[in-house]
């Protein structure tokens, strides 16, 4: 017999604020760090395209 998914109601459809906020700050240092780090080898390659 299959399981049944429990129903959806707002207490378990929606992360509570905490959880949002601390996932929002997780995906914006993310995006922040890959962004350095972008800028970091872009600058190093043009560095070395200079120099090399």
């Amino acid at each position: 017999m299959p399981k049944r998914k429990p129903k959806l109601t707002r207490t378990n459809s929606v992360p509570p604020a905490k959880s949002r906020r601390r996932d929002a700050a997780t995906h914006l240092l993310r995006g922040t760090c890959y962004g350095l780090g972008t800028g970091l080898v872009s600058l190093a390659a043009r560095w070395i395209q200079q120099h090399g």
